[in-house]
């Protein structure tokens, strides 16, 4: 079985969420006998073809990426077309819209599976414009995937556009990776250069710091928790978001800025808990929550409407509070804080619905069954 991918963007370019789940399931579905390749565009695509462990990642150029949108040219036309002839099966990712004119003047003759990621939440006026061409490329494939229930049945764009027996539910996960081999000091040097010193508890926001995250929220509900807060990660947000810890005096937040993978296994392993404050349902999902619960850690965030509160149960695996609240945000850290039998409890039970819902094996499984179906179809 032969899946090819279809993203705007794929490592070694700049990491980001959905570039790690769109990993994650050709990591996943290759243990089940399917060969994924991943095509995308890239500014600087040399070399042109990348062996990843995932499979092949094909690259054509990106000439402009407005409202991060990148667009190709013919060149990327012909070799969609090679990948198309390829594949048993073309899996798409939303939101892309090049990727609809790809689907439209490509030739794609072959079953297509769509994973629906995130609505289009900020960029309303490209969304007026693209969306006749959006609503027939969603009502052309064999199936949609909501990552989680809550998305399926919230989404205006999927229920208005994608028939009840062709909409599917597959939750994103992540291959467990807490046992494989890392620099041995890592956990001692991340802790040495963020003064995290002492076994001192603290929480952890990990990810692209975009402006849907919430952080500002965190910041302001920083000089009420009686602990450190580790902020994990670059992006557009990072000065925005220290000129508010300054002018809030949250002298507990630390910006530990981009970290290496074994640098963002040790604070994961030592962290209270997760944070996420995801104020908008541009965070469909929350791929970070899934990590955190395969470390057997609690998590906050909040209800937006999304699959974050899906893969963080309020009460059982932590708490879900309100959007842009600092009161509430608060509150539910300090109680995880002062209550380390509580966050070991929720910890566990995070760990217990990763393995039901979240592995790697989970993922490779329902995605392989779903390619056969659309396949046979």
């Amino acid at each position: 079985m032969n899946v090819v991918h279809v993203y705007r963007t794929y490592f070694p370019d700049p990491p980001g969420g959905l570039q790690e789940a769109i990993r994650q399931i050709a990591l996943s579905t290759r243990a089940f006998g399917v060969e994924p390749r991943i095509f995308t565009l890239s500014p600087t695509p040399q070399p042109a073809d990348i062996e990843f462990p995932e499979g092949r990642v094909v690259r054509e150029k990106s000439w402009a990426a407005p409202a991060s949108c990148d667009l190709g040219g013919p060149a990327a036309l012909f070799r969609y077309r090679e990948m198309v002839d390829w594949a048993d099966v073309v899996h798409f990712h939303f939101p892309w819209p090049f990727a609809d004119v790809l689907n439209l003047f490509g030739r794609t003759k072959k079953p297509t599976v769509m994973t629906y990621h995130s609505d289009i939440v900020r960029q309303k006026a490209l969304g007026a414009v693209y969306g006749p061409l959006m609503r027939r490329t969603l009502r052309s494939m064999s199936a949609v995937v909501a990552t989680s229930p809550a998305y399926a049945r919230t989404s205006e764009t999927l229920t208005a556009c994608v028939a009840k027996d062709r909409l599917k539910t597959i939750a994103l996960g992540i291959i467990d990776y807490r046992d494989e081999p890392s620099f041995p000091g890592a956990q001692r040097d991340i802790g040495y250069r963020l003064g995290l010193v002492g076994g001192e508890p603290y929480f952890l926001a990990l990810g692209v710091l975009r402006y849907y995250k919430g952080l500002h929220t965190l910041i302001e509900a920083a000089p009420g928790i009686d602990a450190k807060i580790v902020i994990a990660g670059s992006g557009p947000e990072r000065g925005r978001l220290a000129e508010l810890a300054a002018q809030k005096k949250a002298t507990n937040v630390v910006f530990a800025g981009q970290v290496t993978h074994e640098e963002k296994v040790a604070l994961l392993k030592g962290c209270r808990a997760m944070v996420l404050p995801s104020h908008l349902r541009s965070e469909a999902f929350g791929m970070v929550l899934v990590e955190a619960a395969m470390f057997g850690k609690p998590a906050v965030c909040c209800e937006v409407g999304s699959g974050t509160s899906y893969v963080n149960q309020d009460g059982e695996s932590g708490f879900v509070v309100s959007p842009e609240r600092p009161d509430e945000l608060g509150r539910a850290m300090n109680t995880l804080l002062h209550d380390s039998a509580l966050a070991a409890r929720m910890g566990q039970a995070a760990r217990a619905r990763y393995e039901a819902v979240f592995s790697g094996d989970a993922l490779g499984r329902a995605y392989t069954a779903l390619y056969n179906e659309v396949a046979r179809g």
